[in-house]
């Protein structure tokens, strides 16, 4: 049986239609700013204005393409339109940028690097993919509604577009299940109801209940309303967009608490939530994945407390105390791949970067939010390890590989073992990609690899030329496109988009 585009189609349609009306209440909100005084520039709602009657417009092709399909969907569908809502996502996305440039047309345009069709593309692709890398210099003056929608594409990128649209818009049949097990970060998804739509509706209103405690407690901290918003946004979805080119250096020691704590809850299972709603507590207390995720981040953090206080000791007469607030703000940035800075941790020693580098890798838990490898996956790696270093030498023991109560089967065993391979292999490809395309530019070896792990592993920020401080306006447009297939394939975990390009999956069966 072919693949049926026209299902596609109207589901991609469906899409469009929400993204559209999402940038409508932007527009809304550009608007009030212009007739309140706060901005004296008319581009950025025309702009916002433009976007959204393109969107709409082309939602109505596609959705008038498939309207009369009744078709159930396929696995290979749901693997289509779950990569196409994330490439045509980012196209529309970009559009507000570029056409804000287009309408400007003057000293703005260069100052934030909206000139460029692929430049607007990285950013729309780095916001829904919560990547947080951006080409954007001079936050500060860039107008407060395009500030708003990078932000938002973060916050809907978090638990997934198409989630999204499976909780609200119940057209999806069956084939619902199959794009809610394929987009959500993470192994498997455990823990909530068994109905994809009530699964999908109950982890959003979770992050939406995080999301007001999250815009309250920065609002009491002592950050304004606006920033508090897309702060929020920023964190929840592990992105790491801010609102200035400091990121949240500089910012007071109770807003960064408050930031510090609403990553750690990103960084968790969201199914945990759902079960503490539950009043299922003991399962929560006894999560293996939580339990480790938490040690990681307590583990790194003093390991990084020792190395930031030797180095300082060298100079100056620095307490512990004072190095482990920075210490634990990037650990549980890197951890949960959102990438805030609250210093130049590019200025750090070898043993502090070098676990940066490595929690980078590792990531959130599944079913969380955040990107990378995840740790579920990392544990399920050791434990295969370990079961085949004690085969090596007691070859007649067979040990089932347990997380906690539950046994792994060897499936999942088999496509961890395949996951962590082709994290590998990418990063590889990622970084001689880079240092092949910018060998004009004298890329240093660190920058390439760096570029590649935050990419790919949707962190946002690396080390030396794509450090703590910097940005990736200086890459070359190819260098940027090959860049924004890693974040891609991050974000969807890498299978959802390798198999569209294979042969045998646009076959009939």
């Amino acid at each position: 049986m072919n693949i049926e585009l026209r299902v596609v189609l109207r589901q991609l349609g469906l899409l469009l239609f929400g993204l559209s009306a999402l940038i409508v209440t932007v527009g809304v909100f550009a608007l009030a700013e212009r007739l309140t005084g706060h901005s004296q520039d008319w581009a950025d709602v025309r702009a916002l204005g433009m976007t959204a009657f393109l969107g709409f417009l082309a939602g109505a092709v596609c959705f008038l393409c498939g309207r009369r399909m009744e078709r159930i969907f396929g696995q290979r569908e749901a693997l289509l339109l779950v990569a196409a809502s994330w490439i045509v996502g980012a196209a529309l996305a970009a559009l507000p940028f570029r056409l804000w440039a287009f309408l400007r047309n003057d000293a703005a345009t260069t100052l934030h690097n909206f000139d460029s069709v692929i430049n607007c593309y990285f950013e729309a692709m780095s916001g829904l993919t919560t990547t947080g890398a951006t080409i954007v210099e001079h936050l500060a003056t860039l107008p407060r509604s395009l500030l708003l929608w990078r932000s938002l594409t973060q916050w809907l990128g978090g638990l997934g577009i198409v989630v999204l649209f499976v909780a609200v818009l119940p057209m999806l049949g069956m084939g619902s299940r199959r794009i809610y097990r394929i987009e959500s970060p993470g192994p498997s998804p455990e823990g909530v109801k068994p109905r994809i739509q009530d699964a999908a509706r109950a982890l959003w209103y979770i992050y939406c209940g995080l999301t007001v405690a999250e815009i309250l407690a920065l609002r009491v901290a002592g950050m304004d309303w606006f920033n508090s918003v897309c702060h929020t946004f920023a964190t929840l979805a592990t992105g790491g967009f801010a609102t200035s080119d400091s990121s949240m250096i500089g910012q007071s020691a109770g807003i960064q608490v408050v930031i510090i704590a609403f990553m750690l809850f990103a960084g968790v299972n969201f199914a945990l939530y759902h079960q503490l709603l539950r009043g299922n507590w003991k399962s929560v207390k006894r999560d293996p994945e939580l339990r480790v995720y938490l040690s990681l981040i307590a583990a790194a953090t003093v390991i990084i407390s020792i190395s930031l206080w030797r180095q300082s000791a060298a100079t100056a007469d620095v307490g512990l105390g004072t190095v482990v607030g920075p210490a634990i703000f990037q650990v549980v940035a890197i951890q949960t791949t959102t990438g805030f800075s609250s210093t130049d941790f590019d200025t750090w020693g070898f043993v502090a970067k070098a676990t940066l580098l490595i929690l980078m890798f590792i990531g959130g838990s599944a079913g969380s939010t955040g990107g990378g490898i995840k740790v579920m996956r990392i544990m399920i790696g050791f434990k295969v390890l370990i079961a085949e270093f004690e085969h090596t030498y007691r070859p007649k023991v067979v040990r089932p590989v347990k997380i906690g109560k539950m046994t792994i089967d060897q499936d999942v065993k088999r496509n961890t073992l395949v996951y962590l391979l082709g994290i590998a292999i990418l990063f590889g490809m990622g970084t001689c990609a880079l240092m092949y395309l910018e060998s004009g530019a004298d890329i240093d070896i660190t920058t390439a690899a760096t570029a590649s792990a935050a990419t790919l592993n949707n962190i946002g920020p690396g080390l030396a030329r794509v450090g703590a401080t910097q940005n990736y306006a200086w890459f070359a447009p190819s260098s940027k496109i090959v860049m924004c297939v890693l974040m891609l394939l991050g974000r969807l975990e890498m299978f959802t988009v390798i198999v569209l390009f294979s042969p045998r999956f646009w076959k009939a069966e």
